[in-house]
């Protein structure tokens, strides 16, 4: 069985990104698990804290969590044509100290979906993470792509309630899982 470790990248209870990882998790094909980890507890990145302290706990404990996964699955919104903050501030800590990059990123195949409320989608937040993946030498899963546009409308409640979009997830995660088990074990 192969396990990885899905994040979403915004920290709203609500959020269309944890709505949409949680579906991708419930459309995986069997064998396939995606263990959804949080950054909430990772505080703002800075180097005068990292020298007096260390690295925080949180941090630890989701390298550690990725590390010993077989993929990375993120759920990314898209912030200002962008890649959001929160989330790349945990990529940051956890690249930090640069020794570990390799442990837990190297070869990692990892992928990356979103939804918005925008009729933009996350296109431009997907495209914007390719030179961070690349830098952490990541395998990214380039094979199919889940950009939801008008998220509020296809996710209610919390659940991903369109029927043609939840094919779509399925047919990225049954994608996702066989590039996974092509790669898996990289670095390790």
């Amino acid at each position: 069985m192969a396990n990885v470790i899905g994040i979403s990248g915004s920290l709203r209870s609500g959020s269309l990104n944890s709505a949409l990882l949680r579906a991708a998790g419930e459309l995986a094909p069997a064998g396939f698990a995606v263990d959804i980890a949080s950054i909430a507890d990772i505080p703002l990145y800075n180097g005068d804290l990292e020298e007096q302290q260390g690295i925080p706990p949180a941090v630890t404990v989701l390298k550690d969590r990725i590390a010993a996964a077989d993929g990375v699955l993120f759920a990314s919104p898209e912030y200002n044509n962008s890649i959001p903050g929160v989330l790349k501030n945990a990529i940051d800590w956890m690249s930090r100290p640069s020794s570990d990059i390799k442990r837990v990123f190297g070869d990692r195949p990892v992928g990356v979906i979103g939804a918005s409320g925008g009729a933009g989608g996350t296109r431009l937040s997907q495209v914007a993470w390719l030179p961070v993946f690349r830098l952490l030498g990541m395998t990214f899963f380039s094979g199919k792509s889940v950009f939801v546009a008008t998220g509020s409308q296809s996710i209610q409640d919390g659940r991903l309630v369109d029927e043609k979009l939840r094919e779509v997830v399925r047919g990225y995660m049954t994608g996702f899982a066989s590039f996974v088990e092509r790669n898996r074990g990289g670095s390790r």
